[in-house]
C-alpha cells in the first residue's frame, strides 16, 4: 500500500508538472462568438431590456416562443420572486409584461 502511495504521488506531481509546462506556453486564448438576440422596438423596451438583461440575454424570452399575456406575467412574477430581478412596482411589472406580450405574445390572454 505504501509502495502504491508514492507512485500516485509521484505520478501525480509528474503529470501536473507536464501539463503545466504544455500549456504555460500557449496565448492562443479562447474566443467565444458573439450572438446578438436584438429585441422588437416598442413601447416599454428600454425598461425591459434594463430590468431583464441584467441577469440573462434576450434569447431566453425569443426561446420562449409566442405566448399568452399570463404566461408572461407569470414569468415576470417568477423573475422577482425567485431570482430577484430588479421590477421594483407595479408600473414596472405591467411595463415589462406589456412590452412582453405586445412584442413576443400569441395574442391570447390566457
Amino acid at each position: 500500500m505504501q509502495l502504491f502511495k508514492k507512485l500516485f504521488k509521484k505520478s501525480f506531481i509528474v503529470t501536473s508538472f507536464t501539463g503545466t509546462i504544455l500549456f504555460a506556453g500557449s496565448n492562443t486564448g479562447i474566443t467565444i462568438p458573439y450572438v446578438d438576440f436584438p429585441m422588437k422596438e416598442g413601447k416599454g423596451i428600454y425598461s425591459t431590456k434594463g430590468k431583464c438583461n441584467m441577469c440573462h440575454s434576450f434569447g431566453y424570452v425569443i426561446n420562449q416562443g409566442p405566448q399568452s399575456r399570463k404566461f408572461w406575467y407569470d414569468k415576470v412574477i417568477k423573475m422577482i420572486t425567485v431570482f430577484k430581478a430588479p421590477i421594483k412596482t407595479k408600473k414596472d411589472i405591467e411595463t415589462v409584461t406589456n412590452y412582453l406580450f405586445e412584442n413576443y405574445g400569441n395574442g391570447e390572454l390566457e
